[in-house]
Order: C-alpha cells, then sequence, then structure tokens
C-alpha cells in the first residue's frame, strides 16, 4: 500500500514538474529563441531540478520540440474543426467558415507565449522546423488553397489562388502578438464578443476580395 501510495506522489510531482518546464520553456524561448536559453535558466524558472529536462525531454532540443509539436497539434485540431464547420456547405461557405473559427482561435487569450515562439521559429529556424511545416503549416495551406480554388472556379495550382491565400493569412498575421499590435490596439483586451467582430471582418473583407478577382477575370 505505502509502495503503491509512493509511486502515485512520485507520478503527480513528475507530472506537475514536467507542466512547469513546458511554461517555463515557452515563455523564454518566445522571448529569446532556442539558442540563447540555457537549461539551467528554464529549470530554474520552473523551480525544478538541474537535471529535470534531461529526465522528461531527454535535452534542451526534445523540450524544445515538445512545445512545436503542441503547436501543430493546435493546427491540426484548427483544421478539422474548420472541416467540421463547414461540411455540406458552398464553396463561400466552407471558406468563411474556415476563416472564421481560425482567427477565433488565433486571438484566444492564452495562447500568445505560443505564438510568439512559432514566430521565432520561422525567423530563426531549428531542426524543428521540418516538422512544423511538414505536418502542421502545409496540410493547413493545402486545405486553405482547396478552398480558395473551389471558390475561384479553378486549379489549386493557379497563381491568383496561392496570392488570395497569402492575403487571409497576412491579415490575422496583424493580430498575431507583437508590441506593435499591442500599442495600437489591434490585440489589446479583445473581448470575446470583439474577437468575433474580428474574425467576421476578416472573412467579409477576404470573401469580398475573392469575389472580386473572379469577376475580374472573366471581365477579361
Amino acid at each position: 500500500m505505502r509502495a503503491a501510495v509512493a509511486t502515485a506522489t512520485r507520478s503527480t510531482h513528475d507530472t506537475e514538474t514536467r507542466e512547469r518546464l513546458l511554461r517555463a520553456a515557452m515563455r523564454l524561448f518566445g522571448e529569446r529563441g532556442l539558442k540563447h536559453v540555457t537549461v539551467r535558466e528554464i529549470c530554474r524558472a520552473a523551480r525544478a531540478n538541474v537535471a529535470a529536462v534531461n529526465y522528461h525531454f531527454g535535452d534542451k532540443l526534445g523540450l524544445y520540440r515538445e512545445i512545436v509539436q503542441s503547436a501543430i497539434d493546435q493546427m491540426r485540431a484548427t483544421n478539422e474543426a474548420a472541416r467540421r464547420a463547414g461540411e455540406g456547405g458552398t464553396p463561400e461557405e466552407k471558406l468563411r467558415r474556415y476563416i472564421i473559427i481560425f482567427n477565433q482561435r488565433l486571438m484566444t487569450s492564452g495562447v500568445e507565449e505560443l505564438h510568439r515562439v512559432i514566430s521565432r521559429e520561422m525567423h530563426e529556424p531549428t531542426p524543428a522546423l521540418d516538422a512544423l511545416v511538414e505536418q502542421g503549416i502545409k496540410p493547413r495551406l493545402d486545405y486553405l488553397l482547396t478552398l480558395v480554388a473551389d471558390v475561384l472556379g479553378c486549379d489549386k495550382h493557379d497563381p491568383r489562388v496561392l496570392r488570395c491565400a497569402a492575403s487571409i493569412q497576412t491579415q490575422s498575421i496583424a493580430y498575431m502578438p507583437n508590441a506593435v499590435a499591442d500599442r495600437i490596439g489591434l490585440r489589446a483586451k479583445l473581448t470575446a464578443a470583439q474577437v468575433d467582430e474580428v474574425a467576421q471582418h476578416i472573412a467579409d473583407f477576404s470573401m469580398a476580395g475573392i469575389r472580386a478577382i473572379a469577376a475580374s477575370t472573366r471581365i477579361h
């Protein structure tokens, strides 16, 4: 009985330590990047033994990969939610649902530190970039390209499709965590209702732009 209690206590302690390491590392990696954060700093911030990172993740890169994997999992979940929301709808309805759901999740409070890590990864690539691109970004982009192509009524490889997808994504980037967005009021203290309004605006703006491009092409 005592052995079982001791094992359960140790398991709970290990889980709590692991979570503290992830939270501390996510903040530090987002602020300074993988290369400029030491294992000792992470353990100190997480109130953990200096050997805890190796025990739970193998090494610093293993810890970083775990954080990147959480971003990949979120991307997959967003894609799946968008697919379900658009089931049975017209091409326009499917694209609108994707844009709204994507932006609602992007602007949800509590995910800022993870977004900072991914933003830094894009500017300062690490060995984790391949997994992020292949498992997270490419599947999401492929789905978006398919939706845009269906609305335009053209092949997915038409140059207009990627341009439209890039324009949709760029609007969202303005609301990602950054000092400028905070100072000019794009992200500052958005309520749930305001998040919905912004998501609807980006959807309206994007759909109008795509319709204009489709109409212009038909005219010429």
